[in-house]
């Protein structure tokens, strides 16, 4: 609770005095052909995001190693905010100077490796090949860290939509933690449950958002959520049923992530070339506004968390058998808003120019 508080309260006295230092310094976003926004709207959202939930994961720190005496897990507590921070301040970089796509995603790498090193990492045992197994499981862990990141930052492309999302899978982190006596999982998902909502009053279009978390924000909470994907446990339950737990919290980033690939792929747009494909900007094509679009993203996310929760509890034939649904669910999905609604795709490019150097959209 003393964690979610200091958050919550940096987030919400700090945004709006971050948003009038980005309207000083000039860390505008202007309106683009390839942004829904119609007017300059301050482009520092990240820095009171990343400052409200450092803010109170340092205070902790200070009272489990100095007070308490306490130094467990210090070590990969460090590692995991110092990866943050870089990953935020190249979000930063980002945002003020627009990084090419490939330096961006290169940059990605150096945390990745810090965390690994420390001991945060996927570790199947299904790969245990002698020499290769290290190798194995870093690819896998890069692969699951850089993609979930970027899934987040692709996703903040409307107004309200990756911070609820950031806000409503800490939520489920958080519980699920809390019901397993995960210490450093349950640190980690209060301050970003409490930044994200100190800052969704924001960012929400109500009636229209103010400050934007540009790169710095969906970076560093994408990756804080990777992280909590990796280090969730649930001992209570089979490791055969509770891998899914993590994939299913974060469906929704992955889910979109993938339908945009697949939607680029076949249409021969490049998939670092910004566009209107996204979930968000099918859903606004069946008549949402901008409101009733981050509210769905939300309650979809919530369902999908609860579904998760579900699970730690599962025997294996619920699991799978759970597993099976959902994996239609997303194929139908697919079909329904890639496939079937594409009238607006069937060019094979997006209606918009965007810069080719941006992976946000």
């Amino acid at each position: 609770m003393l964690i979610f508080v200091t958050a919550l309260f940096f987030g919400s006295v700090g945004t709006p005095l971050v948003r009038k230092l980005a309207i000083k310094s000039g860390f505008i976003a202007m309106p683009q052909a390839d942004r829904a926004h119609t007017e300059p709207t301050a482009l520092m959202g990240g820095l009171a995001i990343y400052i409200a939930a450092i803010s109170a994961l340092l205070l902790v720190t200070i009272l489990v190693a100095f007070l308490l005496g306490n130094t467990l897990g210090l070590r990969e507590f460090a590692s995991i905010l110092t990866g943050a921070s870089f990953i935020a301040a190249v979000g930063l970089w980002d945002d003020r100077r627009a990084l090419p796509a490939w330096v961006k995603l290169g940059a990605q790498i150096a945390p990745v490796v810090l965390v690994f090193l420390i001991g945060t990492r996927i570790s199947l045992p299904l790969f245990d090949i002698g020499g290769w197994n290290t190798a194995i499981n870093f690819i896998i862990t890069a692969a699951w860290i850089l993609y979930i990141t970027n899934a987040v930052n692709l996703l903040d492309n409307a107004d309200g939509i990756a911070i609820m999302i950031s806000a409503t899978t800490s939520a489920i982190f958080l519980l699920i933690a809390i019901l397993n006596d995960q210490q450093l999982v349950s640190i980690l998902a209060a301050a970003v449950l409490g930044a994200s909502l100190g800052f969704a009053r924001y960012n929400l279009p109500l009636p229209k958002s103010t400050i934007f978390m540009g790169d710095s924000g969906s970076l560093f909470l994408g990756f804080l959520l990777a992280i909590l994907g990796i280090k969730i446990r649930i001992p209570s339950n089979d490791i055969q049923i509770t891998w899914m737990v993590p994939i299913i919290v974060l469906g929704l980033p992955l889910f979109d992530t993938a339908m945009v690939f697949i939607s680029r792929t076949r249409r021969g747009v490049s998939f670092f070339q910004g566009g209107i494909d996204h979930t968000t900007h099918r859903l606004a094509r069946l008549g949402l506004d901008k409101l009733s679009v981050a509210l769905a993203i939300t309650v979809i996310s919530g369902a999908l968390g609860l579904v998760a929760i579900f699970i730690t509890q599962a025997t294996l034939a619920e699991a799978y058998s759970i597993a099976v649904v959902l994996v239609f669910v997303a194929v139908y999905a697919l079909w329904r808003l890639e496939f079937k609604a594409s009238s607006n795709f069937r060019t094979g490019r997006t209606p918009v120019k965007v810069s080719p150097n941006s992976m946000q959209t």
